[in-house]
């Protein structure tokens, strides 16, 4: 499993995807999650804006699991 640490609140589906290099930038987001099945917290998430806060676990279509944590 795969961390991402953020020093903020949250962070969006779509800034973590630009974050871990599946996508090069926001506007790809939309995209992505139209043609890729994202999962978090083991529901399936197609919306760019979903906000990640500490504690979530994302579980991409290869199988990447990625958790997030606070700073």
């Amino acid at each position: 499993m795969n961390q991402i640490v953020i020093s903020t609140a949250y962070i969006t589906l779509g800034q973590l995807l630009k974050e871990v290099g599946i996508i090069d930038t926001g506007g790809m987001a939309k995209w992505y999650l139209s043609e890729h099945i994202v999962y978090v917290n083991g529901e399936e998430e197609n919306r760019r804006g979903k906000k990640l806060v500490p504690g979530d676990e994302i579980t991409l279509v290869d199988g990447t699991v990625y958790q997030i944590v606070e700073n």
